[in-house]
């Protein structure tokens, strides 16, 4: 069985994506090498931590090229939490930092005039799956209307592209999107491997697809 790679990228969070990987049957191996990539039948780009920072590290390790190439072959990807947000154009956070630039978009910062709503964003809260969603193709299609999932972030994603949206979430009256699908790329906001039954169904889906 080809392995599925779990980017390591000095952000974080790697063993919990990677225990859950290997209850659901794949191969998991956390890596930073681009070769490890290449030869992968399925990726997946988790982390924690500053936009700027996480892209510099990508770069500099030549990843950033390795998963350019590994999505222009098509195969299953997925970006979880900050993993998520490095996928798009630029980030606000800490000024304007590049992205990948493989999703349409920007990502920006929760800014609330209320002083009293609490940023970061952490803990539970409902996802709401886009009605336009393609049941048969997106990994969310086990997981309910109203699921709850684990959140922990400051920033959130702004597609140019609604048609990239596959869920949407609110946080103390904004609304943002909590996922997305663009062909063989899918992400979260919300962390999955700490999301119970639900985000395990959702894992569940993507190993089929690297699996099958």
């Amino acid at each position: 069985m080809k392995k599925t790679v779990i980017i390591d990228y000095e952000s974080g969070n790697l063993f919990s994506v990677f225990h859950a990987c290997k209850m659901l049957g794949l191969d998991p191996l956390i890596s930073n090498k681009t070769d490890d990539v290449h030869n992968a039948a399925g990726v997946i780009l988790p982390g924690v931590g500053a936009f700027g920072d996480a892209m510099q590290n990508l770069y500099h390790s030549g990843m950033s090229d390795a998963i350019r190439e590994y999505i222009a072959d098509e195969r299953p990807f997925l970006g979880i939490c900050l993993g998520m947000q490095l996928l798009f154009e630029k980030s606000e956070e800490f000024g304007d930092n590049i992205g990948l630039g493989l999703v349409k978009g920007k990502v920006k910062k929760f800014i609330f005039s209320d002083t009293h709503i609490k940023v970061p964003h952490v803990g539970w809260n409902r996802i709401y799956k886009q009605e336009d969603v393609n049941s048969n193709s997106s990994i969310l299609k086990n997981v309910s209307q109203g699921d709850y999932m684990y959140f922990v972030h400051s920033y959130y994603v702004e597609p140019t592209d609604e048609k990239d949206i596959t869920s949407m979430t609110d946080y103390e009256g904004k609304n943002f999107c909590s996922s997305i699908m663009k062909k063989n790329i899918f992400a979260t906001q919300f962390h999955p491997e700490k999301s119970g039954k639900s985000g395990i169904s959702i894992l569940k889906e993507f190993a089929l697809l690297v699996t099958k």
